[in-house]
């Protein structure tokens, strides 16, 4: 019997990518997505590619008894933490809101995982948890901040990981922190698809470029960079996704374990993993004109832009030491910014109106 993960936000843009690859590492997968900023019909498209259907749950990590119900029907081994809110300006407009799903969602998930001895699991952090960063590239030791109660929410569940993991050496808990996943599954069939204004930069560049949107603001041309924009770490999601799948197989190796091992109880004894926090990213940084003329190139489209005054709480430069990844997991980024800029495109173009397209 497979080992059965359950994907929380399994519906979103870098669960559904992870899902496939899940699958195509031999794994079961329940998803289970409230689908606040993602959508069905992306469930759908996953069954399509991966040609089986895939159990559904929409529920919210907020609603203990319906997780509790899960993990009693399901023989779960361990967690893929997506579920979360992500977008930074809306932190900063309603901070209340983040804390209570991203912060107390997670208590919620761990104390279901904990009751059901379930203690292994793989959490969506993210860079934002090293603020501004006093040392280039950024490795795992770096001292952590935040600038926006987004990635203060991010931190304050790695402290409770953390915090867990010294209390009770069951729990086996891997921190990935992403660095800007971009692009889309080859077959252009799923991608990042926000609602309304997009705030991540590679989808406001694909939208600009469908005719979507009418120009681009790059905020702020007056960095201490290449060209004066800000750089940062672009990594493709389908590498991400192999990340996440290198950090359950570690999790399984250490645990001496393979994916036919279904004996819950075997599963969780003898952990040596405790918290472990790991960098995804390429280690290379790309500039905003870097990019907007990566894609623009691939494209064939024009990209239009005017410069804006940088935002508050915006650094110059940001990009990761990638070392423990490759240590520990065996993994790397091996996708370029062309090949990122090519599947965006591909999938803007195939669905102008991201999955309501349909």
């Amino acid at each position: 019997m497979k080992n059965k993960i359950l994907v929380t936000g399994g519906a979103g843009y870098i669960g559904s990518h992870t899902c496939i690859a899940l699958h195509e590492a031999g794994y079961d997968i329940v998803v289970y997505d409230n689908l606040s900023n993602s959508s069905r019909e992306a469930v759908r498209r996953v069954s399509t590619l991966i040609g089986q259907s895939i159990e559904f749950i929409e529920g919210d990590i907020r609603d203990a008894e319906l997780l509790k119900q899960v993990f009693t029907e399901h023989q779960i081994f361990g967690v893929m933490h997506f579920a979360g809110l992500k977008a930074v300006g809306e932190s900063v407009a309603k901070p209340l809101l983040y804390y209570n799903n991203n912060v107390s969602g997670t208590i919620t998930l761990l104390e279901v995982m904990a009751a059901a001895n379930v203690k292994n699991l793989v959490f969506s952090s993210s860079a934002t948890v090293y603020g501004d960063p006093d040392v280039l590239p950024i490795d795992e030791s770096a001292k952590r901040s935040c600038t926006n109660p987004y990635g203060q929410s991010k931190l304050m569940v790695e402290h409770m990981l953390q915090d867990l993991a010294a209390t009770d050496e069951g729990w086996n808990l891997i921190a990935l922190r992403y660095f800007n996943p971009v692009g889309a599954h080859p077959s252009g069939q799923i991608g990042e698809d926000p609602n309304d204004i997009p705030n991540n930069l590679m989808p406001y560049i694909s939208q600009v470029a469908v005719g979507k949107l009418k120009k681009l603001s790059i905020f702020g041309n007056d960095y201490a960079t290449v060209d004066g924009t800000g750089v940062r770490d672009f990594i493709h999601v389908t590498d991400l996704a192999q990340g996440h799948v290198a950090a359950l197989n570690y999790l399984e190796q250490q645990k001496g374990l393979t994916k036919d091992c279904s004996d819950k109880e075997s599963a969780n004894k003898n952990s040596t993993i405790g918290f472990l926090p790991i960098n995804l990213g390429t280690g290379k940084g790309t500039s905003v004109l870097e990019l907007v003329t990566a894609f623009s190139e691939v494209s064939g489209q024009d990209i239009p832009y005017q410069f804006s005054a940088r935002r508050a709480g915006d650094i110059a430069s940001c990009y990761a030491s990638a070392d423990k990844a490759k240590d520990l997991l065996n993994w790397e980024a091996k996708l370029s910014i062309t090949e990122m800029c090519q599947d965006t495109w591909r999938w803007q173009s195939k669905n102008p109106r991201g999955y309501h397209s349909a």
